[in-house]
């Protein structure tokens, strides 16, 4: 049987705890590698599915003044739990975010002529970031605008920014490209502070930093180089309630489409989760197409020890195979991990054939949330 559970009983079938010491520890971890540049907090997507209104007071507790999220709304909603901190909305402003930026004393980050034209024409005396496209083909000004742009009478803005395309691989040579460039268009703005490493960016060193990085996943436990042990604690914990176990005869088959048919009598522990909270069903144990490709499907842990997620992953529903537990060791009722200390998140987002950010971001509202440290 599982151990005593740290959170009250309650209807939920499935949970997850936050630790927000260990977020605080990552962020640390983050800071020291910077440098001497300040370090910021990419606190998009509710805190990359954390609760960014946990989150993002805990960082500032410890010294992060500067963070990101993705547009006015998110920032509007974190503004009364940081005040006096920076907060920089990633995806810009237009006419109706533009009361919300202004109202909330939000950074808008510039992405376009257009967008400069706006802001500069309606809040000219307010601060302003200017991002550059120096590789991602996504946001930002082209080289040639944003050197027009510094050349300008128009006001300059707080911050000069870009982001790195492949900074997860460190050899990639579109990473020495990036940082060229933005070198390059940073001394076109002398006296601006500037900003271009993401988590992965922090890893390529100095010539990287800048005044400021931004760090996000590696935050929340992910792993920001790719081939590199993962330095960074685990801070989600996932768990699904076990709602019934089952017996089933050699034979049998489990689950939708029957895709997959049991070798052996088994106990199976039917648990309430599915891939309507984020536990995808690309990640099931057969029958999809993934499964050509990454052999080990999804997996759960009791006790540390790991089960295999049986056929196909359901909407609300998901079947394990607990046969190899001994007989007792788990009951209706009882927890099963999802990913955490047992699973870490990038080895869930691999079965399912993700990444961490989107496991995390995936995560469902049905979830009971719990917060330590």
């Amino acid at each position: 049987m599982t151990s005593p559970s740290p959170h009250p009983d309650s209807a939920s079938t499935v949970r997850l705890t936050v630790d927000l010491g260990a977020l605080a520890d990552n962020w640390r971890t983050m800071r020291d590698l910077s440098g001497s540049a300040r370090c910021g907090a990419a606190v998009k997507a509710d805190g990359y599915g954390t609760g960014a209104d946990q989150a993002a007071p805990r960082l500032l507790r410890e010294g992060c003044r500067d963070f990101f999220v993705a547009d006015a709304t998110e920032g509007a909603r974190l503004r009364p739990a940081l005040p006096g901190a920076r907060i920089y909305v990633l995806n810009g402003v237009f006419e109706g975010s533009f009361a919300q930026t202004l109202s909330h004393d939000m950074i808008p980050v510039i992405n376009s002529t257009e967008q400069a034209a706006f802001w500069l024409a309606h809040a000219a005396s307010r601060p302003y970031a200017l991002q550059v496209d120096t590789g991602m083909n996504r946001l930002g000004l082209t080289p040639e605008q944003a050197v027009a742009h510094s050349q300008s009478d128009a006001p300059q803005p707080c911050l000069v920014m870009s982001h790195f395309a492949c900074a997860d691989d460190p050899d990639h040579p579109l990473n020495a490209g990036q940082i060229k460039t933005f070198q390059g268009l940073a001394d076109c703005f002398p006296d601006i502070e500037a900003s271009l490493a993401n988590s992965g960016g922090i890893h390529l060193g100095a010539r990287a930093h800048h005044q400021l990085t931004r760090p996000g996943i590696a935050l929340y436990g992910g792993e920001a180089v790719n081939g590199v042990a993962n330095r960074m604690l685990p801070v989600v914990t996932a768990e699904a309630r076990v709602l019934v176990l089952r017996h089933a005869q050699a034979g049998q088959s489990v689950s939708y489409g029957a895709a997959h048919r049991l070798t052996r009598d088994s106990r199976i522990a039917v648990c309430g989760v599915g891939y309507a909270d984020g536990f995808h069903r690309s990640g099931s144990g057969a029958g999809v197409p993934l499964r050509a490709s990454v052999a080990e499907g999804a997996m759960g842990a009791i006790n540390g020890v790991r089960v295999p997620v049986l056929g196909k992953i359901t909407m609300d529903l998901t079947m394990f195979d607990v046969t190899d537990l001994p007989e007792g060791s788990v009951q209706a009722g009882d927890w099963i991990e999802l990913m955490g200390p047992t699973i870490d998140v990038e080895e869930a987002a691999t079965a399912a054939g993700t990444i961490s950010y989107e496991m995390l971001t995936s995560l469902g509202r049905r979830y009971e949330r719990h917060y330590r440290g």
